[in-house]
């Protein structure tokens, strides 16, 4: 079990970027996974997701967000 968050995300993704807004926002870190220039590392974003679409959010209590919302990654933060 990690206690760190991971963002499984590429450059390009405008969702990805606020994603790290909101979290940099917060003075919350993070490990950002770049799937656009690590094969293995897309597949297993999507395993972990369950589909293609990033970012793909993994928390420390293993919960997983897939492009959320601003709310409901600050939701999540909090609680």
């Amino acid at each position: 079990m990690t206690t760190e968050i991971i963002i499984y995300g590429a450059d390009w993704c405008g969702d990805c970027r606020r994603a790290k807004r909101v979290l940099e926002r917060l003075s919350v870190e993070y490990r950002w996974i770049d799937v656009e220039h690590d094969a293995a590392k897309a597949e297993e974003a999507r395993r972990i997701g369950g589909s293609g679409r990033i970012p793909v959010i993994v928390l420390p209590d293993q919960s997983i967000l897939v492009e959320p919302t601003d709310a409901e990654l600050e939701e999540k933060l909090a609680g």
